[in-house]
């Protein structure tokens, strides 16, 4: 059985992250949406609204899961022995940083190949840093984002 993991903060999940879900999941048997959680930054949703807001993306993908993972991506990874290690690229910015990534994981990993899938490029330029900056400042962020995030994120600035 072919498996894969896709693992990222999704503070908020864009349209990006959701073609590559998409496009991902059509590759792989089971294919799991992991939210990491990094203590040693500031989020704009709780693990829990990130996995529910996702969660409601994909209930239509029957071979999806969203899960949290709160530790080591690897441990994981090995303990659920993924095929796949999915990641995304948008630009050479992220090749030169998802690099490092992949070759650390080859160590990390005891059998998961890292695969790179090449965001569409009408999404190239969305981050979540970005999407948070713009609705911070009252932007429109309707395009980037589905209509569950823009909600969820736009509540999140009236408080």
């Amino acid at each position: 059985m072919r498996t894969a993991i896709f693992a990222g903060s999704f503070d908020p999940i864009h349209n990006g992250h959701l073609d590559i879900i998409e496009r991902a999941s059509k590759m792989y048997d089971e294919f799991t949406v992991a939210v990491t959680v990094n203590f040693s930054k500031k989020s704009l949703l709780t693990p829990e609204e990130r996995i529910a807001l996702i969660g409601e993306l994909t209930k239509d993908m029957p071979n999806v899961k969203v899960v949290r993972i709160d530790g080591l991506r690897a441990d994981y990874v090995n303990e659920h022995e993924f095929t796949a290690d999915v990641r995304s690229l948008r630009n050479t910015a992220d090749f030169n940083y998802e690099m490092p990534i992949a070759q650390g994981s080859a160590y990390l990993y005891n059998k998961t190949e890292t695969v790179f899938l090449f965001t569409d490029p009408k999404w190239s330029f969305l981050s979540s840093t970005m999407i948070k900056e713009v609705a911070s400042l009252g932007g429109d962020i309707s395009e980037w984002v589905p209509a569950n995030v823009l909600d969820t994120v736009r509540q999140k600035y009236e408080k």
